[in-house]
């Protein structure tokens, strides 16, 4: 007979970015697509944003962390990974659901790319005005 796995999932977006997280019990290990987090997210910024929720849960050295994600860039990616941790925590406990809330880590930033218009250079930019 198999043991069962006990694991948690979350799933957050960003901008055009996906991520698909999964909490198992662990040592604090985090990898993003079958790669080191370091590796992954070279920048420190793109790094603490991602473990925010771990750390005001105080839950960093509990759970291994696997992230799958797709879509955007390395910023947005992180953003999504982060919404995407703090939902799994919360189907881990729920008690953790106020803090979370308080931070602002179970809210989906709204913010996306808005389209290039029509007769015009991008989104908002247009065309030099020419008098005569």
């Amino acid at each position: 007979m198999a043991a069962t796995l006990v694991q948690h999932l979350g799933t957050g977006r960003r901008r055009r970015a996906v991520a698909r997280v999964i909490l198992r019990p662990g040592k604090g290990r985090i990898m993003v697509n079958d790669r080191e987090f370091e590796a992954y997210f070279s920048t420190e910024a793109a790094r603490s944003l991602v473990r925010q929720p771990l750390l005001a849960t105080e839950t960093a050295d509990k759970f291994d962390v696997l992230i799958n994600t797709g879509g955007g860039g390395l910023q947005g990616q992180a953003g999504a990974v982060r919404l995407g941790v703090a939902r799994a925590l919360v189907e881990f406990n729920s008690e953790l659901r106020p803090k979370l809330k308080e931070l602002g880590f179970l809210t989906r930033d709204p913010r996306s790319h808005e389209r290039k218009k029509y007769g015009q250079k991008g989104a908002r930019k247009r065309f030099q005005f020419s008098k005569r």
